[in-house]
């Protein structure tokens, strides 16, 4: 036998999925796709590949330059856009720091103001 057989669990791990998963999609393949053995199920490729195509399984090696290329584009437009808001809020922030303490110096002479003014009526 030339083609290597997976357990559920090795091709569960492999795939980054439940073995419930990979048992559910087994009990959806034909029985000659399958091969026990001393009562563990061992899977072949054309299973392995059938149970890839129900998932929605895309290998990774085959994620092509254009996708790679649209989501870094993608990535530098949303950095861009971050560092906009980063910079606009920064600049918000400062203005609100400068009226607060345009605000503490105007309380500070009103607390001088009314100082004067209750030590003139008391005199």
């Amino acid at each position: 036998m030339s083609e290597k057989l997976k357990t559920i669990k090795e091709l569960a791990d492999e795939l980054g999925v439940s073995k419930k998963k990979i048992h559910y999609q087994v009990s959806k393949l034909d029985s000659d796709l399958i091969q026990k053995l001393d009562g563990t199920i061992y899977l072949g490729n054309r299973a392995i590949k059938a149970i890839k195509e129900n998932i929605g399984y895309v290998s990774k090696t085959k994620l092509d330059s254009g996708a790679i290329q649209n989501r870094q584009h993608l990535d530098s437009e949303l950095d861009t856009q971050n560092t906009k808001l980063i910079h606009e809020k920064s600049e918000q922030i400062n203005y609100l720091k400068e009226q607060i303490k345009n605000k503490d110096n105007q309380i500070s002479v009103k607390d001088e103001q009314i100082k004067s003014l209750v030590e003139a009526q008391k005199q």
